[in-house]
């Protein structure tokens, strides 16, 4: 037999199972390797930067160069923070006032998610519906943030729903733009297949408009926690009987800075720990797009 023989065992691919097989992912470990060094050498400088600002901070205050009763100062504010976790604050327990916090801005974010993406998806769908409300909507984004709050404290009271309608007001704007922009940014062609194979409206709305749109509803969410906790803070602030806004409040009554920047850190520590949901979250929805490259990677 020749050498150019044909194995009696061997099996010609299947084209159409060719087809059908997932790809094949080749992992590069020196990618891999130098990805990882780059991630240390990020979390290495970060600490650092963090490190330098307290330490100088702290190191000016005891030396008299920086004032603590105007800007307090680490070791004040990590005490402050020591103290409320044991012995509670002067409006009550510590947790109290984070639990109050995080549910005004939880609802707030969740009615103002839903109803931005709902309005966005929609007048962006309609055009008419678009030039009809289009102009309100414009207004009511124009009105300062302060102003709604004092109203919704009028119409509303002290208690827990006019924190959550400020923030349901910020968040709805930030999403409502986003969804209307990825809306109209939609590949026509594709509505148009999906309408040429029989597809009803709502079916392509939901199965063509929303899935490209996402990716802006994503990138808005990035933010719109933050204008959440902005909303039921800056509600709390200006009238409450719990949270931590009416903490930040007594805290500058008292001209106790290190209660303020407690309260601060508190509040940061709340926004990244969302922020990481929301990126889970994002790498969840959206792991069918492909890894994109950095500026540096071009």
């Amino acid at each position: 037999m020749s050498s150019a023989a044909v194995h009696p065992f061997t099996v010609e691919p299947d084209p159409a199972v060719a087809l059908t097989r997932p790809p094949v992912v080749v992992v590069d470990p020196v990618a891999v390797r130098r990805q990882r060094r780059r991630r240390l050498l990020v979390n290495v400088i970060r600490l650092l930067v963090l490190g330098v600002t307290l330490g100088g901070w702290e190191l000016g205050v005891r030396t008299g160069h920086i004032d603590a009763f105007f800007v307090g100062q680490p070791s004040g504010v990590a005490s402050q923070l020591k103290t409320w976790a044991q012995h509670g604050t002067e409006v009550g327990p510590l947790w109290t006032q984070v639990r109050v916090t995080l549910q005004e801005a939880l609802t707030g974010f969740a009615i103002g998610v839903v109803a931005g993406i709902v309005a966005g998806i929609t007048l962006g769908r309609v055009r008419l519906l678009a030039e009809v409300f289009g102009p309100f909507i414009k207004v009511l984004n124009s009105i300062p943030r302060i102003v709604l709050g004092s109203i919704f404290i009028l119409w509303f009271g002290l208690g827990p729903s006019s924190k959550v309608a400020l923030a349901v007001v910020l968040v709805f704007f930030a999403v409502f733009f986003n969804a209307f922009q990825g809306t109209r940014e939609v590949d026509r062609n594709l509505v148009a297949n999906a309408r040429i194979l029989g597809a009803k409206r709502r079916h392509v709305t939901m199965q063509v408009v929303l899935p490209s749109a996402l990716t802006w509803i994503i990138a808005s969410l990035h933010v719109s926690f933050g204008f959440a906790l902005i909303g039921a803070i800056v509600g709390e602030f200006l009238g409450a009987q719990q949270g931590l806004g009416l903490l930040i409040s007594h805290s500058q009554g008292t001209f106790n800075p290190n209660g303020v920047l407690a309260a601060m850190v508190i509040i940061a520590v709340v926004a990244l720990l969302a922020e990481g949901a929301i990126s889970l979250l994002e790498r969840r929805l959206l792991s069918w797009r492909p890894p994109q490259l950095s500026g540096a990677d071009l």
